[in-house]
């Protein structure tokens, strides 16, 4: 990453004039930070439109959490670590929903199951989701079944981040044992 130091460097004083409210200073650097981001999102997604995208999204993320950031602590790794979450953020939404052509000769055997085959086998997911704990089967149905952020999922449910990770974790835990003792039956 191609970066002037000195400009580097007063990034930090910039903000700090932001966040008082200095309008001009805030341009200055967005103006000078649009380069790096863009640079930054072009190794991590290689679509152009996504990546402008990531660039307006992250520069979002900057005006609306701009409050968060301590002039006593070097910018820089505060603005890569929006950045990332971002470009992460993108390439999970665009993946989950990006179109995919398989061969037909390449799809799972499930596919060409009876529908008696398929039923069975959804009766037997909801019979491992049924021994879960509530909160735990919700979450589980909500992120990997609906496809749910853990934003999402989180706001959903009226809980932390955290505790949907912890929530999901437990849960795909209890899921892999279930499974095992039903491996050795």
């Amino acid at each position: 990453m191609e970066m002037n130091d000195s400009a580097r460097d007063s990034w930090p004083a910039l903000m700090e004039q932001a966040q008082a409210g200095d309008r001009p200073a805030y341009t200055r650097l967005l103006k000078a930070l649009v380069p790096v981001i863009r640079s930054q999102v072009r190794r991590r997604i290689a679509d152009s439109a996504l990546t402008e995208d990531v660039v307006q999204d992250v520069l979002l993320t900057v005006h609306r959490v701009r409050h968060t950031y301590d002039p006593a602590f070097p910018f820089l790794p505060w603005l890569m670590a929006i950045i990332s979450a971002r470009a992460i953020d993108a390439l999970r939404r665009h993946g989950r929903y990006q179109q995919w052509e398989i061969p037909e000769e390449t799809l799972p055997e499930v596919a060409s199951q009876p529908n008696t085959q398929r039923a069975e086998s959804q009766q037997e997911l909801e019979g491992y989701l049924n021994q879960l704990p509530t909160r735990q089967r919700e979450i589980v149905e909500h992120v990997h079944l609906r496809e749910m952020s853990l934003t999402e999922a989180a706001a959903h449910n009226h809980l932390t981040v955290a505790a949907v990770k912890s929530l999901l974790h437990r849960a795909l835990k209890n899921l892999r044992r279930f499974g095992a003792s039903h491996d050795r039956s």
